[in-house]
Formats: C-alpha cells, sequence, structure tokens
C-alpha cells in the first residue's frame, strides 16, 4: 500500500509539473495590491496530496503569493493546524482578518472558491 501510494504521489506530481497552468495577467500596480493582501493568508498542505495540488494549481492559476506550509514534513506547522485549526487535514487555508482574528478553512473546493471570489471575480 505504501508503494502505491507513493507512486501515486510521484504521478500526480509529474502530471502538475507537466502541466503547470498560466498565471493571470495583471498590471504592477494590481499584483502589488493583491500580494499584500494574500500575506494574510498560509496555505497548510501536504505536497503530493491530490486535493492539495487541486489548490496550488488554482493559487498558480490566479497568480496568488500564499505562503505554502508543509504539515507533512514539518512538526511545527502539523502542531499549528491541530491546535488552532482543531484537525489535521490538508489542505487549510488560514484566513488573518484585518481585526487580527484568524479563522480556519477546509475543503479544496471552498478555497478555490473563496480565492476566486476575493481575487478573480472582484477588483482589489
Amino acid at each position: 500500500m505504501a508503494f502505491i501510494r507513493w507512486f501515486l504521489g510521484k504521478l500526480i506530481l509529474t502530471i502538475n509539473f507537466l502541466t503547470t497552468p498560466r498565471g493571470l495577467k495583471r498590471t504592477a500596480d494590481e499584483q502589488a495590491q493583491i500580494d499584500k493582501q494574500t500575506h494574510q493568508l498560509a496555505l497548510y498542505q501536504f505536497h503530493a496530496c491530490p486535493f492539495c495540488v487541486k489548490v496550488r494549481r488554482a493559487m498558480k492559476r490566479y497568480t496568488l503569493d500564499i505562503e505554502i506550509r508543509d504539515a507533512k514534513n514539518n512538526e511545527t506547522f502539523r502542531q499549528e493546524l491541530l491546535e488552532q485549526g482543531g484537525r489535521i487535514k490538508v489542505p487549510c487555508l488560514r484566513i488573518t482578518n484585518d481585526d487580527g482574528g484568524v479563522s480556519w478553512m477546509y475543503e479544496s473546493s471552498d478555497i478555490i472558491r473563496y480565492l476566486e471570489q476575493r481575487f478573480v471575480n472582484t477588483k482589489a
């Protein structure tokens, strides 16, 4: 079973590498504004998780510079995810609000929908 997971993980990463999406083109000012907002976000993920790959591809497609935190190989990030997010489940988007409050969003489809609504469908 471990070999199958390893093999599928490598296959997913290879396909992702070969079919990397192009990012959105924005003016320098628009991109700087987006980058400023994305510094309030962090994605907790496992590198070969297919749902995490799905979210990272959306981030690439929307040209979003969101910090990626490896919750599989970094014990500190794993503990943060468990203690603050409530469970070790990836992908998970940590959102720091303007007032300093933090919310945690699980489920790849919900995360992608949030990113689309916040950074693509409206002007920053």
